[in-house]
């Protein structure tokens, strides 16, 4: 196993034994969590926190649905932030740049993120209403499906659903 697969293997079967970030509870603030990453004000917004690791391929898959989300759903109130828990920071730029991603990312080489919300495999997304509550919680990808959900949720709670 790679060492950055082994680490994250090991952040994530450690923290797994602490709360992960479930449907009705409070958002932990990922600007708090991340600082001196460049995100985007979330105050008020439909918040999509997606934590991704270069190696995964369901990530890879997840992104060009995540950029199509952004694009509709952005203008009326969707902010999605890519979190990327790569601890080799050249991995995690080139997976950046290679997914083009349209909405911001943060490398979170720290797992300080990745704690507070405890992701159970990647990617895991965390969708977050108007109020800062976590309202649903996905694992993995599959693409047609994951998005017509996310879709669908997010609408329900940009509508104040």
């Amino acid at each position: 196993m790679k060492p950055a697969v082994q680490l994250i293997a090991l952040v994530l079967s450690f923290t797994s034994a602490l709360h992960a970030a479930s449907p009705g509870e409070k958002a932990p603030q990922i600007s708090k969590l991340l600082p001196g990453a460049s995100l985007p004000a979330t105050s008020g917004k439909v918040v999509l926190v997606d934590f991704w690791a270069s190696w995964c391929g369901p990530c890879k898959a997840s992104f060009p649905a995540l950029n199509r989300l952004q694009k509709k759903y952005g203008p009326k109130g969707l902010v999605i932030i890519g979190v990327g828990v790569d601890d080799d920071a050249a991995k995690y730029q080139a997976f950046a740049k290679k997914m083009s991603a349209s909405f911001p990312l943060a490398h979170d080489s720290a797992h300080k993120a990745a704690a507070k919300f405890n992701p159970q495999s990647m990617p895991s997304s965390y969708l977050i209403d108007r109020k800062g509550v976590i309202r649903y919680v996905h694992t993995g990808f599959h693409p047609k499906k994951t998005e017509t959900e996310y879709s669908t949720e997010i609408e329900a709670l940009l509508d104040g659903k």
